[in-house]
């Protein structure tokens, strides 16, 4: 009797081996959707067109990015936690979708620690607060005076409540003494247009959505979240030089549904370390503004688990809450 259990464990086992081992030969045999939790024009969406084409390479397949807008990103990342686990639909979120909504939602409809597998920690980036060239407004101080001048009247846009950018000014807010007017909009790029058209005289914007319209002269750069200077902006004073404790960037990270089979999983992992080992791409990638200091894959769990109790605490200070 034993013996016959013993037998037919050894048989499931091989069986298991074999069924694993033919998954890790196909996979990927048909396309990877890509999911972006948010609209065209932001941080992820831009670094996720940028690397598709090299990922999809290297897996021997192509990469589908499918931009799933919508309640700050809690509704393609939804998506994917329901999703299929074999590989075949992945996240590319930023944390502010990850880390921050789980603190500003009552029920954001996914739990970010169970709900995903950490694949690849990619880069990250600060956030650019911005005028039109033609403002009065040309430096940190200036901001500060206006607002302080007229409370409550200045205003900055952002890209939605409870996103970095909402979160940065109501930092900037604290740290500075001063009180500006919060204009969350449906993503960072009709943030930027309306800051264009002069509708609305401040914006946080992460560098890389505006970078090209301030190397272009549409618009003027105030300050940078981050703790030192961009590479790739290093004329950008940051915010932090005057007021130290305003500190915030926006990293951007792929995960996939809880449960997705190890075979993908590793190869994902390595298909993706290849693709940020290329020269050229990682040159794209950083003349963006994103910072690729690596973070092993086994560190993207931990990384994440300290940006939710980070934000938490930043999100009840500024009382923001969103049903």
């Amino acid at each position: 009797m034993v013996k016959e259990v013993l037998v037919k464990l050894g048989v499931a086992v091989v069986l298991s081996a074999s069924v694993a081992g033919v998954f890790a030969q196909s996979y990927p045999n048909k396309p990877v959707s890509l999911v972006v939790p948010q609209a065209a024009g932001g941080t992820n969406d831009i670094v996720a067109r940028l690397i598709a084409p090299s990922l999809g390479e290297i897996l021997g397949t192509s990469i589908v990015v499918e931009n799933r807008p919508g309640a700050g990103g809690n509704i393609g990342t939804q998506s994917v936690a329901r999703a299929a686990k074999d590989g075949y639909t992945l996240l590319l979120t930023i944390n502010s979708a990850q880390a921050i909504n789980p603190a500003l939602y009552k029920n954001p409809g996914f739990d970010p620690i169970n709900d995903f597998v950490p694949l690849y920690y990619i880069g990250a980036t600060p956030y650019v607060l911005v005028t039109p060239p033609g403002s009065p407004l040309k430096t940190l101080a200036d901001v500060v005076a206006a607002a302080k001048k007229r409370p409550g009247e200045l205003a900055y846009a952002s890209a939605g409540n409870g996103t970095i950018s909402h979160l940065l000014g109501a930092m900037l807010n604290t740290s500075a003494g001063i009180d500006m007017q919060h204009i969350p909009y449906k993503g960072v790029a009709p943030a930027i247009n309306d800051v264009l058209g002069g509708q609305v005289p401040l914006a946080f914007a992460s560098l890389p959505s505006a970078l090209n319209y301030i190397k272009a002269g549409r618009l003027q750069a105030i300050a940078i979240s981050s703790a030192k200077r961009s590479s790739a902006a290093p004329e950008i004073p940051t915010i932090a030089e005057t007021y130290p404790d305003c500190v915030g960037e926006v990293w951007v990270a792929i995960f996939a549904p809880a449960g997705t089979n190890t075979m993908a999983v590793k190869k994902i992992q390595s298909a993706m370390k290849s693709t940020l080992a290329m020269p050229e791409l990682r040159e794209r990638l950083m003349a963006q503004g994103l910072d690729l200091t690596p973070v092993p894959p086994e560190k993207l769990g931990p990384l994440l688990k300290d940006e939710l109790a980070k934000w938490l605490k930043i999100v009840k200070a500024s009382g923001a809450q969103l049903d």
